[in-house]
């Protein structure tokens, strides 16, 4: 019990047999409440601010199960941080597959939330699952190529370098080379615009000791995941809310995105990647997404 109109409880599920650790929200009032699925985005885990938005779409009368990728925050699985698109749209599966076979929510009304990368897979996986009520991608990434054009040739000549070295080291069953997730604009981090470690610093939990490393061989995989590349294919309602400031998705491929969607709603809002998730921009946007989310849901 985390509130007095919200109860929060574990309920973790397997997927490819590796445990999944999950907290399944529900509001008190509800018999059987439509249910959120949510994760976090690029090298994130559950902790990083999203309970803020699964208890502000309890609070709206939805069930929300929020979990951790497999070999992230609370989840089993080796190597650790490994970020792997494919991986994570197969956690997703099983994420729905879970959510749908749940007793105490109403399994035949799901929708999903994703942030930053995770944006992205709630748009691939909307587009291949058949029974998505409604999708709300924040912040989403949406096109690798576009993405990685941001950053300069001097980077993308590191990052080629590091993921070979992590690709040697997986041929010959070592430990996985491991580089920055996040770090300032003149050290090698996979996120290193100015923008990005005063953000991610802004979402971590309280005496949360940072997990500041992953595989370095999403640097190859990163610039063919093209969510964009499915999103014809959505028969649900989407919201897209994007960051006109954003130094890691370009609102211009953001916007290519949402005019290929047939039923979207996009909002673009004057802020940075980051700025989404605190503050009274996080009140704003937060409110705007359960709003979407009940009127599909109900």
């Amino acid at each position: 019990m985390i509130g007095d109109t919200l109860d929060r409880k574990d309920s973790n599920f397997l997927s490819r047999g590796v445990q999944c650790a999950a907290w399944l929200y529900r509001p008190d009032q509800a018999a059987k409440p439509p249910v959120v699925i949510m994760a976090h985005g690029f090298g994130a885990e559950r902790t990083f601010r999203l309970p803020a938005f699964a208890e502000k779409f309890c609070a709206s009368g939805l069930a929300v199960l929020l979990f951790d990728y497999r070999g992230f925050g609370d989840s089993a699985g080796e190597p650790r941080n490994l970020i792997s698109p494919k991986m994570h749209l197969q956690d997703w599966q099983a994420a729905i597959t879970h959510g749908r076979g749940l007793k105490n929510v109403n399994g035949d009304k799901i929708a999903l939330w994703g942030t930053s990368f995770s944006g992205g897979h709630v748009l691939v996986t909307a587009a291949v699952t058949p029974g998505i009520s409604a999708v709300v991608a924040q912040a989403p990434f949406v096109d690798g190529m576009a993405s990685s054009a941001l950053y300069p040739v001097k980077f993308q000549v590191q990052a080629f370098g590091h993921a070979l070295l992590d690709l040697a080291t997986m041929v010959l069953g070592r430990k996985p080379h491991y580089v920055p997730v996040v770090g300032a604009p003149t050290e090698f981090a996979l996120m290193n615009t100015p923008e990005c470690m005063p953000g991610v610093l802004s979402i971590l939990p309280p005496n949360y000791e940072m997990k500041n490393y992953a595989a370095a061989r999403i640097a190859l995989t990163l610039p063919f995941y093209r969510p964009v590349k499915f999103v014809a294919r959505i028969s649900c309602p989407v919201l897209m809310v994007c960051a006109e400031k954003d130094s890691l998705i370009p609102i211009q491929a953001a916007e290519k995105t949402a005019s290929r969607i047939k039923q979207v709603k996009l909002v673009q809002l004057p802020a940075g990647h980051f700025e989404v998730y605190t503050g009274e921009l996080f009140e704003k946007v937060s409110a705007l997404e359960a709003e979407f989310l009940s009127q599909y849901l109900s």
